[in-house]
């Protein structure tokens, strides 16, 4: 599956700004990365694709590589202290380590680099010095990341962290070359309340209106001036991270053991038993058909799409289970690809409902109905403490479970709990060694203690939903409430300011299409005619997967009229 959206946008500005634009007929060149680079490489590009543009080979900058004097090097590297000084160590004897160097920088080189390189040999040798603004990790079609797992805890630790100016600038910048990628230049907004929502909305302001000034084409288009950015704090909906999801890409990250999108598990083949590693991207097709789906229909859906491609290929299948797979592939092995993957995802579903089974049922409804505030019947929820006390005394289930619970409980009272309150809910759940992870949600500005420091602060409002959904699923992030009201232009002005006038609004939309002119995008690339507003929402110290679930609910929504992008 050829990727789409935001990681076609990024691989295609790294193929032809990069790799094809110093291609010469004829010539190989080695690649250079260093670990920042690679990342948003292999997100984006597949291997074969770089080779097929006359690469021969793709090296880290920081391990040691053997000399290839009769090739030019392309150095693809984020400007970082520790690349451009490997950088220069390659030209820094007689024998250069490449022929010559074509220089790509990730994002903007710090002046002092810049010089550095000026002095060294590397200057006799440079032919290409570009920097080329991707400063973040294209991860899904829909979602970006910033990579750095420690902001969370940069931003929100009750230490003083001089290193916090530094980090916002770095974030900044980095929002920057998004909205460069995207050639969007959007309206900035966000949530009022935390001081750092608005220092960041103004770094980001100041960074995008420098880009502008370099690419004037920015957020040129008949739709693009109705494109917003949204800058919002982890503490405006601490609910959604916390609640156990129940849809497939969500429930499988929160129980499984999944390291760096990747699923490890034991395969049983008649009499022995393989381990398996699975990459859960967005190349696998069934993946991007089943991730946001309830897990109750995954296993369905899977059983039904494994049938039908039996039927068409003749394989005769009652009941599709992974018993029978495996015997399939005995008999067919030229389908193995097709039917491994139903495997992985049966064997994907089946452990979460494992887990599910084991503790989770229960738990789901208490934490539904807390977060609710009612149950499934729509019934307000009189005695909270009586639903959360059994859960809490259980001993079967995890410590972390049950702060989960006793955090929602706490969200419940809106206004906090007394400090006694909380001591007696720790002391019956049996977890003080980690009872400071409940008090610590306070950083975040969460409102814990009754008359605490944060007392008085409210979560926003939610949309009343009528939809039907599964009783254990009835939550929905308040974030999307804050997509649909954004695109619908519906948003308060008050509590999500702008930093500059937004562009006045054209209501009245501009939509030409002729039978005659219709087709004129069929042979453009896939990243030209996206031609509609976006809605970039940038959350501070991470977003959770429901969240990035309702990215795409949402820009489904419009048909396709908006695209919403989070990180």
């Amino acid at each position: 599956m050829a990727p789409s959206g935001l990681k076609a946008v990024v691989g295609e500005k790294i193929l032809n700004g990069v790799i094809k634009s110093v291609k010469k007929d004829g010539e190989w060149k080695v690649l250079i990365v260093d670990h920042m680079s690679m990342r948003i490489l292999s997100s984006c590009c597949k291997m074969s694709d770089i080779l097929a543009e006359g690469v021969t080979i793709v090296e880290d900058i920081n391990k040691r590589r053997e000399p290839i004097s009769c090739l030019e090097a392309i150095y693809l590297i984020s400007p970082v202290k520790k690349s451009v000084h490997a950088l220069i160590n390659d030209f820094k004897d007689s024998a250069f380590t490449y022929k010559a160097a074509h220089i790509f920088f990730t994002d903007t080189c710090p002046d002092g680099l810049f010089a550095e390189i000026g002095r060294s040999r590397v200057s006799k040798v440079v032919k290409t010095l570009k920097e080329i603004n991707v400063a973040f990790l294209p991860y899904e079609s829909q979602v970006f990341s910033l990579d750095d797992p420690t902001s969370l805890y940069s931003f929100y630790s009750s230490k003083p962290n001089e290193e916090k100016d530094k980090m916002m600038e770095n974030l900044a910048e980095q929002i920057a070359t998004l909205c460069d990628t995207l050639k969007e230049y959007p309206a900035i907004r966000y949530y009022k309340g935390p001081e750092e929502n608005a220092r960041l909305a103004d770094e980001v302001y100041q960074r995008l209106t420098a880009h502008k000034a370099d690419n004037p084409s920015m957020g040129e288009g008949p739709d693009k001036a109705r494109s917003q950015l949204l800058i919002v704090d982890r503490g405006f909906d601490p609910i959604s991270p916390i609640l156990h999801e129940l849809t497939f890409q969500a429930m499988a990250y929160d129980l499984l053991d999944i390291k760096q999108d990747i699923y490890t598990y034991q395969t049983t083949g008649i009499g022995d038993s393989k381990e398996r590693e699975v990459l859960l991207d967005e190349d696998d097709e069934l993946w991007v058909q089943l991730r946001h789906m309830h897990i109750a229909d995954v296993t369905k859906k899977v059983t039904e799409l494994l049938r039908t491609f039996c039927e068409s290929k003749r394989m005769c299948t009652d009941n599709a289970n992974i018993k029978d797979l495996s015997q399939m592939l005995k008999k067919m092995p030229q389908y193995q690809k097709e039917l491994s993957i139903y495997s992985t995802h049966l064997h994907l579903a089946e452990a979460c409902m494992k887990k599910f089974k084991a503790s989770l049922d229960k738990l789901c409804e208490v934490e539904q109905d807390l977060a609710m505030g009612a149950n499934a019947e729509g019934e307000p929820l009189k005695d909270a403490m009586k639903s959360i006390v059994p859960v809490l005394l259980n001993n079967e289930i995890e410590a972390y479970d049950k702060i989960r619970i006793i955090l929602l409980f706490i969200f419940h009272k809106k206004k906090g709990i007394g400090e006694e309150n909380l001591a007696k809910l720790i002391q019956h759940a049996n977890i003080q060694a980690d009872s400071n992870i409940i008090t610590n949600l306070q950083n975040l500005g969460c409102n814990i203690i009754a008359g605490g420091r944060n007392a008085g602060k409210t979560l926003p409002e939610r949309k009343e939903r009528t939809e039907s959904t599964y009783q254990l699923s009835r939550w929905t992030p308040i974030i999307k409430d804050v997509m649909e009201n954004a695109i619908e232009d519906k948003l308060d002005r008050n509590q999500w300011p702008f930093i500059s006038d937004p562009a006045p609004i054209n209501t009245t939309q501009t939509a030409v299409s002729s039978a005659r002119f219709g087709h004129w995008h069929k042979n453009k690339s896939p990243t030209e005619y996206r031609s509609g507003p976006r809605l970039i929402i940038f959350v501070i110290g991470g977003v959770s997967q429901s969240e990035m679930r309702s990215a795409y609910e949402v820009t489904r929504a419009t048909d396709g009229k908006w695209e919403v992008l989070i990180g």
